[in-house]
C-alpha cells in the first residue's frame, strides 16, 4: 500500500499559511522506500526530466542513509527540496514506475522532499559552503575564466547558472525582483512552497560560486550588447572584457485575460498580480507588513490549473468566500490531482461548466457581480479535451466582488522586444535550435520563455541541457588556458 504524506488537518490549515503537506518521519520513509522494487530497468529515470538515480537515492533511504540520498539527488538536480513539493511526478517518475500499473506508484515526490529536507533540518548554509568547496576540490574541478550571465533566476535560471559553476565557469544570474527565485519566490503559496525553502536552495546555488545580482532587469538596466564584451558585438570575440555567452530563462509572466466586458473595474487581478502581492509583499501579514490586499468579501477565481487553485486556497485564507468557476467539468481540469483534492477538503466550491461573458460595474468602478453562462461538453478540440460549447438563453450572475484571472500566462515579452534580431515565434516564445541556441549566436534560452507555461521540472531539464550546449559552444569560439584550484 502506497504511503501518503500527512498534512495539516483542513480545518486547522484555512486559518494559516503554515505548509500543508508535513512530510515523512524517518519511519514512514524507510517504509515507502522499501516498497521500491528496484528495476533494472529503470522507467522512473526515463520519466524524469534532470535524470535523477531514484532506485539507488531510494534505496539509500531504505538504509537510513539520508545524507547520502541527498547527496546522491543533487547530483542530478539542484533544486530537490523545490521539485519534491511542487513537481507533478504522477505525470512523470511515477506515471513510469512499474507498481503505477497496480495504481500504487512508489511516493518518489515525497521521499525526494525528505531526502533533500536534510539538509534544511541539519546543516547550515555555512556548513554547505564547506561541502562544496570540499567537492570543487575532491572532483578537481578546473576553474575557468569565462563568464556566463544567465537571466532570470526561475529553475530554469537557477539549475542553468549551478550546473554551468558545476564545470568551473564564473557565472552571474540577473532577476529583475528584490529576492532571487522568480516564480518560485513570487508565484508559488507559501503554504504549498515555504519561502525558507528556496532561500535554502538559493543559497545552496550561491554556494557554488554563483553571483546573484537582484533588482537588474535585463532588456532595461542593461541590454544583451551590454552584457556581451564591450565593444565586440555579438557573437563576442573571446578574450575581451565581459560575458562569453548569455542563457535567457525569463520565464511566463504576462498574465492572460478573457476579453470580456467589465475586466478595467477595480478588484479585478490577474492571478500573477494576486498571488505577488500576497507572496512577495507578505500582504497576508498586513498590518504586520504595510501592503494589503485590496479584495472584497465573495471572490471568484476563473480558471481550473494548478494557478488557480492557488488563488483559491490563498483567498480562503485571508477569510474570503471563495468559489471557483470553470468552464468545462472537473476531469478536464489541467490542475494536479492532490491540488483539486485539497481544494474540495478546505471547502472551496466549484462552479463548472460556466463560462464568465461580463463583469458587471457596480456603479462606483468596482466589481459589483460577475455575468455567466451555463455550457455543456461538445466535441474534443486540440488539447484533447471536450471543448465547452454556450447553452442558449441559459446567462446567470454571481453575486461577486472580487474576480481572479488564472486562466493562463504567456511569456515574458520585455526583454525580446528590446533586442534587436531576437526571433520569436507567434505565441511570443523565443525560438532556439535544437542546442537551445537562439537566433543571436551565443544567446542561448531555457524554460516557459521557450515553451510556455509548463512545469518546474521541465524548465529545470532545458536549463540543464542549455547549460551543456554553453559549455560546448564558449569551446568551440574560445581557447583560452584554464587553471587548476
Amino acid at each position: 500500500m502506497r504511503n501518503k504524506i500527512p498534512q495539516q488537518p483542513a480545518k486547522v490549515r484555512i486559518k494559516n499559511f503554515f505548509e500543508v503537506a508535513l512530510g515523512f518521519s524517518k519511519s514512514e520513509a524507510e517504509k515507502e522506500a522499501a516498497r521500491c522494487l528496484q528495476c533494472k530497468d529503470v522507467a522512473c529515470v526515463k520519466g524524469c526530466p534532470v535524470e535523477i538515480d531514484i532506485p539507488a537515492f531510494i534505496k539509500l533511504i531504505k538504509e537510513g542513509k539520508r545524507k547520502e540520498a541527498q547527496a546522491l539527488i543533487k547530483e542530478k538536480n539542484n533544486l530537490p527540496a523545490i521539485c519534491g513539493r511542487v513537481c507533478p511526478q504522477e505525470d512523470q517518475c511515477e506515471a513510469t514506475c512499474v507498481l503505477n500499473k497496480k495504481k500504487i506508484p512508489i511516493n518518489i515526490g515525497a521521499l525526494e522532499r525528505y531526502a533533500a529536507d536534510y539538509e534544511l533540518n541539519q546543516l547550515s548554509v555555512v556548513s554547505c559552503q564547506l561541502l562544496d568547496k570540499n567537492n570543487l576540490k575532491t572532483e578537481n574541478r578546473q576553474l575557468k575564466t569565462d563568464k556566463v550571465a544567465v537571466v532570470g533566476s526561475g529553475p530554469a535560471g537557477l539549475t542553468c547558472a549551478a550546473d554551468l559553476a558545476k564545470m568551473g565557469y564564473q557565472v552571474t544570474l540577473f532577476e529583475s525582483l528584490h529576492l532571487p527565485g522568480g516564480v518560485l519566490m513570487y508565484g508559488i503559496p507559501e503554504f504549498r512552497l515555504p519561502k525558507k525553502i528556496v532561500r535554502n536552495e538559493v543559497d545552496y546555488i550561491k554556494s557554488l560560486g554563483v553571483d546573484i545580482k537582484t533588482d537588474t532587469l535585463i532588456g532595461n538596466t542593461y541590454s544583451l550588447q551590454d552584457l556581451f564584451s564591450r565593444g565586440s558585438g555579438i557573437p563576442p570575440e573571446a578574450g575581451k572584457e565581459g560575458f562569453q555567452s548569455i542563457f535567457i530563462g525569463t520565464g511566463a509572466g504576462l498574465p492572460q485575460f478573457l476579453g470580456i466586458p467589465g475586466e478595467n473595474l477595480d478588484r479585478v487581478y490577474s492571478a500573477n498580480e494576486f498571488l505577488t502581492r500576497v507572496n512577495l509583499m507578505k500582504a497576508y501579514k498586513f498590518p504586520e507588513y504595510a501592503t494589503p490586499i485590496n479584495i472584497g468579501q465573495k471572490v471568484v477565481v476563473i480558471g481550473g490549473g494548478n494557478v488557480a487553485f492557488d488563488c483559491a486556497r490563498v483567498a480562503l485564507r485571508l477569510g474570503r468566500q471563495v468559489t471557483l468557476v470553470y468552464r468545462r467539468t472537473e476531469n478536464e481540469m489541467p490542475a494536479r490531482k492532490e491540488e483539486i483534492q485539497n481544494a474540495k477538503d478546505e471547502g472551496v466550491p466549484f462552479k463548472i461548466l460556466t463560462q464568465p461573458i461580463r463583469i458587471i460595474d457596480d456603479g462606483r468602478g468596482f466589481v459589483g457581480g460577475l455575468e455567466c453562462i451555463a455550457m455543456e461538453l461538445g466535441e474534443p478540440d486540440a488539447s484533447g479535451r471536450r471543448r465547452p460549447v454556450p447553452i442558449k438563453d441559459s446567462n446567470f450572475i454571481l453575486e461577486v466582488d472580487t474576480v481572479i484571472v488564472a486562466i493562463g500566462q504567456n511569456p515574458n515579452p520585455l526583454l525580446p522586444k528590446a533586442t534587436v534580431g531576437l526571433k520569436t515565434k507567434e505565441d511570443g516564445t523565443i525560438w532556439v535550435d535544437e542546442n537551445f541556441m537562439t537566433s543571436l549566436p551565443g544567446v542561448f534560452a531555457g524554460g516557459d520563455i521557450i515553451s510556455g507555461a509548463d512545469t518546474v521540472i521541465s524548465a529545470m531539464g532545458a536549463g540543464k541541457k542549455a547549460a551543456v550546449a554553453i559549455d560546448k559552444y564558449i569551446k568551440s569560439v574560445t581557447s583560452k588556458p584554464v587553471t587548476s584550484n
